[in-house]
């Protein structure tokens, strides 16, 4: 029976250390790939001795979208080129428990039911918790609006889809026009002229 115990003991260990490692490449994941990622502070802190623009990707753990985006999205090279020459990319996790200073004031986890969020997603988001969802800043840290009312673009994108957002706030078109007018003169990198045939 104690044989038996030790057993049971030893396995469970055994499964703990597989799932955490598992967890913790699954977070790591996150990181990986072609963009440099930087956490919310560390961006901010860059900022003040080199202004850049920042982007912030708000997930969260459980995210199948998020996922989708992190796997087919940020990987594309027009995606990561735009992201790491105009911006600091920073992943933000909307549930994370660690509090974020920024601007003089304490952003903290709040419990809510069996997850929660955090005050600084809540803050950029406009309490509009959606997932994925991406907010840009401008050099003085303040919320570029993609379209008039909103402080952030939800919802899954496709790099060719994503790319047009991307490039609407890193060419500064966002002090000038409206989304709607710029995507009327936006030349995509992903349109392959046709190729005219010798027939």
């Amino acid at each position: 029976m104690r044989f038996s115990k030790q057993l049971l003991f030893h396995f469970c260990v055994v499964l703990f250390l597989v799932f955490s490692r598992e967890g913790k490449a699954q977070a790591e994941n996150h990181l990986a790939g072609p963009i440099k990622w930087m956490s919310f502070e560390e961006a901010v802190e860059k900022s003040k001795t080199e202004k850049r623009k920042i982007f912030i990707d708000v997930y969260t753990g459980w995210c199948g979208w998020c996922k989708v985006m992190d796997k087919n999205t940020f990987p594309d090279p027009e995606i990561a080129k735009l992201l790491n020459e105009n911006f600091y990319p920073v992943k933000f996790d909307a549930e994370q428990s660690a509090d974020v200073v920024f601007g003089g004031t304490t952003f903290k986890f709040i419990p809510q039911g069996g997850r929660g969020y955090h005050q600084l997603a809540a803050a950029l988001l406009n309490n509009q918790l959606s997932y994925p969802n991406f907010v840009f800043l401008d050099e003085e840290f303040r919320i570029i609006p993609i379209y008039q009312g909103y402080s952030s673009l939800p919802g899954y994108k496709k790099p060719e889809e994503f790319h047009p957002f991307l490039s609407f706030v890193a060419g500064n078109f966002y002090q000038k026009s409206n989304i709607q007018e710029y995507q009327k003169v936006y030349k995509s990198p992903y349109t392959v002229p046709p190729v005219s045939g010798n027939n």
